[in-house]
């Protein structure tokens, strides 16, 4: 019985050793088109204007691409949108989030939990993250999680490694986004808030299949957009 346990242990080390030295042997693909900058300007009721931050903001976030915008309804509620994506060879993720950013920045955590939202094309429902930070009497109300392969919705680092693992082994590719969806409001407005910010989600979601980027396997590893160069 404890030789069978053994060669049964063995056979599975050994397979996960030829599975890694496959893994990599393997060229990760390159980024050719990146497809999110043309994401729809107007979601809905409310239509955006493209951001920018400050260039060592980008320099420290190193993704492939970036989408930072402000939507705004008619009535003047300003919805921000926020996502980095990261290619393969970057790793499909960043190591920012707004547990350490926010804080960083002076904001304190009042609020942290998982929420579900629509996902239609799935026509099912999926978790996401629900933070509110404040400071001062300004909150900062937001909806963030991790994407992948344009229809995988992740809402913690651990399932997105875990993702990228077996996405780089079945399909050579574990390319990924950090998405965030907020507004910043006064205490009153803040379920108000919440409110608005999932049903945006909710149709950012249903937009991203569609405009995700394209990985090929390319000898010069250069990658362009669909329309001329925009950090935003």
């Amino acid at each position: 019985m404890q030789n069978k346990s053994f060669i049964t242990t063995m056979l599975i080390l050994f397979s996960a050793i030829l599975a890694m030295a496959a893994l990599a042997s393997r060229k990760p693909p390159s980024v050719v088109q990146t497809n999110l900058e043309n994401l729809p300007m107007q979601i809905g009721s409310y239509a955006a204007v493209n951001d920018a931050f400050p260039q060592s903001v980008y320099d420290e976030l190193n993704a492939d691409m970036h989408v930072y915008r402000h939507y705004r309804s008619p009535e003047g509620q300003v919805i921000d949108l926020y996502i980095g994506y990261y290619g393969t060879a970057k790793g499909g993720r960043t190591g920012h989030n707004p547990y350490a950013c926010q804080p960083g920045a002076g904001w304190g955590v009042v609020r942290d939990e998982k929420v579900k939202i629509y996902v239609l094309y799935n026509d099912n429902y999926d978790k996401v993250n629900y933070t509110t930070t404040c400071k001062g009497d300004l909150y900062n109300v937001m909806l963030h999680w991790y994407h992948s392969s344009g229809t995988e919705i992740l809402d913690s680092g651990f399932e997105r490694n875990i993702q990228r693992f077996v996405n780089r082994i079945t399909k050579n590719r574990n390319d990924g986004a950090f998405i965030q969806v907020s507004m910043q409001v006064q205490k009153a407005q803040v379920e108000q808030a919440f409110l608005n910010i999932k049903k945006f989600a909710e149709q950012i979601i249903a937009e991203l299949p569609q405009y995700w980027p394209v990985e090929k396997e390319v000898e010069s590893g250069i990658f362009s957009r669909t329309e001329p160069a925009n950090r935003n």
